[in-house]
């Protein structure tokens, strides 16, 4: 038989604010355990929460973007449950009126729907020390504001999920409302799935994987549930509703809990907080201030630039690359060359450190020198890539290290005269060979002079005095 995957996300997003949603602690990543917490955020009798107006404006900005219907009246709601991370034992969150509905995000030619986008509060975090064999709660976390984003089950495989993904991070990335670092859980994502016959209307019965924060992660989960789900059906058992943690080291999901259903968290309409009212004139000031996404900056980068729509797409990418490459071509970089060194050099090292565009330290105005010394003739290209190596880790200045290590090139016209002469009259036989009609003599004739000259020889010269010398 053959079998079709079926998948839903929740994708929960940490938002860029420098406060928590309800209270005035720092949201900051990290600190020392329960440092970055109040009695509002832990919930404490008789505090009152008070709604961060960026929540809100960082909610609309992105429902705005993924073609959502904006709700002008919208209101919070309490979800209840018991456990350890959540201290006041429930989570002000939206259920009956969230904040956005209804939107949409395409995917190389398909739309996947988004069934709400919600704001609410984050729960803290479990940290289990293996050696003591004890669980500790840090409850830094607990009011950190999240916004969730329910897609419908429109996913088919985990390309697709990956594809979406990657999408939404650049567009809440180009909002500026999340950095989306899925290392530091900016961006965690729950995936329900399930499986079906193919050309059956009937969803099978789905289990939710929780917490998966990377996309290697999510791509395996996937594939993993969706082998199990089919081995389970195919041996003529049946799929349990359930929670499933992904282990990472085993590369298998485990069960957690029986999945709840809304009626399991007894819902109702949060009493500490009043109705939100959107005026039009709100959603007209934001829907201004949208900036220019990706897919515009892709047809700019084309039409005014002429970069192919590949380079464009990937320098668009991330907000940071298209931000670095266009301040470099501010400073009067070409924009082909900008976008070749961006695509090679940029990207490997990045690769290599395990790093993202907005955490280098090089700047425009360093990559930019460096071209400009290639084009003025005083490093070739090869030099220039070994000084780039060399400053890319502290952003070092570029002419200072290209004179500390004597790498400028050699343009003098009579040294390079000098030593073509000397590589001729060591190498008779390929003299012969070049003049015989054997092109690939000039190549290795090319290649001695320039090992003579440690590489640092303009390469326009070096060919024209060895074409000069050789049609004598």
């Amino acid at each position: 038989m053959t079998w079709e995957t079926v998948i839903g996300l929740e994708t929960h997003v940490e938002l860029a604010t420098k406060t928590k949603i309800f209270c005035s602690c720092t949201t900051q990543f990290g600190g020392e355990a329960n440092t970055h917490c109040c009695p509002v955020c832990t919930g404490m009798p008789g505090t009152l929460p008070v709604l961060n107006e960026k929540v809100l404006e960082f909610a609309v900005k992105a429902g705005l973007a993924l073609n959502c219907d904006i709700t002008r009246r919208c209101k919070f709601d309490r979800k209840n449950y018991f456990y350890p991370d959540l201290p006041k034992a429930y989570q002000i969150s939206q259920l009956y009126l969230p904040i956005c509905r209804d939107g949409k995000v395409d995917i190389g030619g398909k739309t996947i729907r988004i069934h709400e986008l919600h704001m609410e509060e984050d729960a803290g975090k479990l940290v289990h020390d293996p050696w003591l064999d004890q669980t500790r709660a840090d409850y830094n976390r607990c009011g950190v504001p999240l916004i969730e984003i329910v897609t419908e089950p429109d996913f088919r495989s985990a390309e697709e999920v990956i594809s979406y993904l990657e999408r939404l991070r650049s567009t809440l990335q180009y909002l500026g409302v999340s950095d989306c670092k899925m290392q530091e859980g900016s961006l965690r994502c729950d995936v329900n799935l399930s499986v079906r016959p193919a050309g059956s209307a009937e969803f099978g019965t789905r289990t939710e994987m929780k917490n998966l924060n990377s996309f290697k992660a999510i791509a395996r989960a996937i594939q993993y549930e969706a082998r199990r789900q089919i081995e389970l059906l195919e041996e003529g058992k049946r799929v349990v509703q359930e929670t499933r943690r992904w282990d990472e080291n085993k590369d298998a999901t485990y069960a957690m809990r029986s999945k709840e259903n809304a009626q399991d968290y007894r819902y109702f309409p949060e009493p500490d907080i009043p109705p939100l009212e959107i005026s039009e004139e709100y959603l007209a000031r934001l829907r201004a201030q949208q900036p220019e996404m990706a897919d515009a900056k892709q047809a700019r980068y084309q039409a005014d630039w002429g970069l192919p729509s590949y380079d464009a797409q990937m320098i668009t990418g991330q907000k940071a690359l298209a931000d670095f490459f266009e301040a470099t071509v501010a400073l009067g970089a070409e924009p082909k060359q900008v976008s070749n060194w961006i695509m090679g050099e940029v990207m490997g090292q990045l690769s290599a450190g395990g790093l993202e565009a907005k955490d280098m330290k090089l700047t425009p105005a360093t990559l930019a020198r460096l071209i400009a010394l290639v084009k003025e003739g005083k490093l070739n290209r090869n030099t220039a890539v070994k000084v780039f190596e060399a400053v890319f880790a502290d952003n070092g200045d570029v002419d200072a290290y290209v004179k500390e290590h004597g790498l400028e090139q050699v343009s003098d016209t009579g040294l390079v005269t000098s030593v073509v002469e000397q590589v001729l009259a060591a190498n008779e036989k390929s003299v012969a060979d070049f003049k015989a009609g054997k092109e690939k003599a000039f190549g290795f004739l090319v290649g001695q002079v320039m090992r003579q000259l440690k590489g640092q020889a303009a390469p326009a010269v070096v060919n024209q005095v060895l074409r000069d010398k050789l049609s004598q």
